[in-house]
Parts: structure tokens; sequence; C-alpha cells
């Protein structure tokens, strides 16, 4: 649909991924698809290392729920770390196949500031942990958006807003 859009966020976990696309999606109108939370309904936890088939079973169903909102004319938010490149291409797609734009929002924050969030994660009782070795590999396999992906990049939800303020 011409008007609806896909912008699909991406950045490292604790970059602030969900803060901004919840902060973004009132002013596009736009549903957010968390795969943390199609991960929470199927009984999957991320923190504690997700196995490949069931990642790939995660996309699928966000991907056709996607598909079915961006189908009918409702912009979407996808809440993900959307890494590797490919994950990133395939969304793309998505958005190109049914007609809607497509926006590669990248949350992009240093180590340093995700192990500080993540500290401060575990002091929260309410907050599910993630495990050292998977926030590592994590960590140490995520693919930043090349030059030629025409992300967005963005710090933070205050940054999001100087650049709302400026692109209106």
């Amino acid at each position: 649909m011409a008007d609806s859009r896909l912008v699909l966020m991406c950045g490292k976990s604790f970059s602030g991924k969900s803060t901004v696309a919840r902060a973004l999606a009132p002013r596009l109108r736009a549903r957010v698809v968390s795969l943390d939370e199609i991960n929470e309904r199927r009984g999957l936890w991320g923190g504690d290392g997700i196995a490949v088939a069931e990642w790939v079973r995660t996309h699928e169903l966000a991907s056709a729920e996607v598909r079915e909102l961006l189908s009918s004319g409702s912009s979407v938010v996808v809440d993900d770390t959307s890494s590797p490149r490919f994950l990133r291409d395939r969304w793309r797609s998505l958005a190109v196949g049914v007609g809607a734009g497509f926006t590669l929002l990248y949350v992009d924050v240093d180590d340093a500031t995700v192990r500080r969030r993540r500290a401060a994660n575990r002091l929260d009782p309410r907050r599910q942990d993630v495990a050292d070795d998977v926030l590592e590999e994590h960590l140490a396999g995520f693919e930043p958006p090349g030059d030629d992906e025409d992300a967005v990049r963005v710090r933070s939800v205050e940054d999001l807003d100087q650049r709302w303020r400026v692109g209106r």
C-alpha cells in the first residue's frame, strides 16, 4: 500500500531499540511487531539462547503478521536486532513486495553502553537476565548496517526527537 511503511529497528541488545520503537510508533500511527514478544508467547527467552530453528519460526510468524498489516494499509515498526544483514534484506523485500515504504532505523550504541544497560537491567527484578555467553556471542557477531543500506542512525529517543523535529 502506498501509505504503509515498514520501519525496521536494528541494533544490539540493550541499545534502546524497543524504547525508540515505542516512541516512534504513535508518530507514524504504526503497530509495533516485537520478535521478543513473539518469542515470549512461544515460551522462549532469547537471554538463554534460542536455537536457530526456533528463530526461523519466530521470523516466519513475524513476517506473516507484518505482511498482513502492511497489506491492509497499516504501517509497522519491527522491533528486533536485525542482524545479520540477510534478515534486513528479507524485511526490505517484504516491504517492496507489498508496495510499502521501507526505513532501516539503526540504534547505534557502543558495547560499553550495552554492558552498562545490561548491568542496570540485572538490578530490576521485573526484567529477565541475559546470560553472559549469550550477550558476548551477540556482540561479537552483530553486523551493523553498511553504508549501502541507507540506514537512519540514532543513539536514543532524544536523538530521534531531534531528527523528527528537523525532518517534519
